[in-house]
């Protein structure tokens, strides 16, 4: 029977961590030889028995070679992670069979005896074995053993080909010891993974893992975070908003505040963002819970990503203004979440958004602030260009998206840490003003894509039913300077009770 080209096409092997699946578009290449490199700490022995972890669970026999670390360190390291590694064969060739007398030639002679006596081992158990998946840590001591590169690579060479003929998909590990620049075994290998470790002047490590090169395959490129904790290694594929597109109802839905619903034209609409922009205390947070009480009230769920300040906090002051949010908390509708900017990555956060949304069910997401968020990116433009994505794919989902950038100064001029405005499209700009030795708070749509906005200034106040918004106020001057005054007649909503002010608003 003739063979067509699908069933020539061999099944793709689990690298036994779901994010490197994803970002290869299924998993590996089966009966080929990887490289994983990267520097001391960064994960590469750990990721090396998840796989053979994963090949066990699918019935595969696994064998570890390794030349660097003991069977008992590999079993502590399987041991921190509650992992059985004695499930597959560890075969140890730097051990203290060295100093049997039977061996002494091994010790005694030059590299190159040690060397073919190394390799003469791996085949031995190889063939003693048939395993499935190998790996092999690490190529430092093999290239040492060498001495030489053509030596190592012809060794390499070898290795290969007697593997592809025993039919198994090899992971060699390598430390990177070679001279800068090397990249022979790049060149060799079916495919590269790099593993990066980088070092802020605080907070913890940020873990990066990039595919070089797959034969073959089509993968997703560029840098993807990572963790690795108890537990093993967790990637975060790259998020590319083009990929995550569904179709939504995009109706017009309230805020829950009429005088807000008049200012954006209507309300929110699904498949959109809004930026709430202002200085600190003018209440874009409590702005933003007003309207993610009004989804509740829907019945929709939500998240909420709190950066900067305890979730004790923001649920006492909101509830201070009449805003109970723990009833919608223990219902399961609202999702608190705490986040250190200091301990995430940006890869992490958007993979956690999008499990709210895919496996929750999440249509309401708020992100309060972008100040904070800022502070979990190496630079400006990183931060542009993660943010980008992440807005695009919520749009494409069909959620409607709450963000808050806080500005630096009360009065005058005031500035921002980041100009994200163009990638809002609704933005809401919050602004003090004084009247008759009160200092009150005005609020004004400056811009909205998805429909008719007005033009006017409110005013805006927080009491003890929430969020109000006034009248239109035709007699502002200088609001957009950063020095608004009112000098018109329309009655203030403070002209008749006191409004309640809230630390942190």
């Amino acid at each position: 029977m003739p063979n067509t080209p699908a069933a020539d096409a061999p099944k793709r092997l689990s690298s036994g961590i779901e994010g490197i699946d994803d970002i290869l578009g299924g998993g590996l290449t089966p009966r080929r030889m990887y490289l994983v490199e990267g520097a001391p700490g960064t994960g590469k022995t750990t990721l090396a028995l998840q796989f053979l972890l994963k090949g066990v669970e699918e019935g595969q026999v696994g064998l570890y070679i390794t030349l660097s670390e003991t069977r008992d360190e590999l079993l502590a390291v399987g041991e921190s992670h509650g992992w059985d590694v004695s499930r597959f064969a560890i075969l140890e060739l730097l051990s203290d069979e060295g100093l049997d007398p039977q061996y002494e030639q091994s010790v005694l002679h030059p590299a190159e005896v040690e060397l073919g006596e190394t390799v003469r081992d791996v085949i031995k158990r190889v063939d003693e074995l048939k395993p499935a998946r190998i790996v092999l840590d690490s190529l430092s001591e093999l290239r040492l053993l060498s001495q030489n590169p053509l030596r190592y690579r012809r060794q390499i060479l070898a290795l290969k080909r007697f593997f592809a003929t025993r039919e198994c998909t090899v992971l060699l590990l390598d430390d990177n010891s070679s001279e800068p620049g090397d990249v022979q075994l790049h060149s060799i290998a079916h495919g590269v993974i790099s593993l990066s470790n980088l070092t802020h002047d605080y907070g913890g490590n940020r873990r990066r893992a990039r595919v070089t090169k797959m034969r073959g395959i089509k993968f997703r490129e560029g840098y993807h975070d990572f963790t690795l904790d108890t537990g093993g290694i967790h990637v975060y594929p790259r998020l590319v908003a083009a990929e995550h597109h569904t179709q939504f109802d995009a109706q017009v839905v309230s805020t829950g505040t009429p005088g807000l619903d008049a200012l954006l034209g209507g309300g929110l609409i699904p498949g959109t963002n809004a930026l709430m922009i202002g200085p600190s205390g003018v209440g874009k947070t409590t702005t933003v819970v007003s309207c993610l009480l009004a989804a509740l009230s829907r019945g929709e769920r939500c998240v909420y990503y709190v950066f900067d300040e305890t979730l004790t906090t923001l649920m006492i002051r909101c509830a201070t203004l009449g805003i109970h949010l723990a009833p919608h908390v223990e219902s399961g509708l609202l999702t608190l979440r705490q986040i250190d900017p200091a301990e995430i990555s940006p890869g992490e956060f958007a993979s956690d958004v999008r499990n709210s949304v895919e496996t929750k069910g999440v249509r309401y997401v708020a992100i309060d602030s972008l100040n904070a968020y800022l502070q979990a990116m190496p630079g400006e433009r990183y931060l542009l260009l993660q943010m980008h994505e992440l807005l695009g794919y919520l749009n494409q989902q069909g959620i409607i998206t709450m963000l808050v950038l806080g500005q630096h100064g009360i009065i005058g001029e005031v500035q921002n840490d980041i100009d994200i405005s163009y990638l809002s499209d609704v933005v809401v700009l919050f602004r003090y003003f004084e009247h008759h030795g009160e200092v009150l708070t005005a609020v004004t749509a400056v811009k909205s894509r998805a429909n008719a906005h007005e033009r006017s200034i409110r005013q805006f106040r927080l009491g003890s039913g929430g969020v109000e918004v006034g009248e239109a106020l035709r007699d502002f001057e200088g609001v957009l300077s950063g020095l608004p005054s009112y000098r018109g007649s329309t009655a203030l909503l403070g002209a008749t009770d006191r409004i309640i002010a809230t630390p942190g608003q």
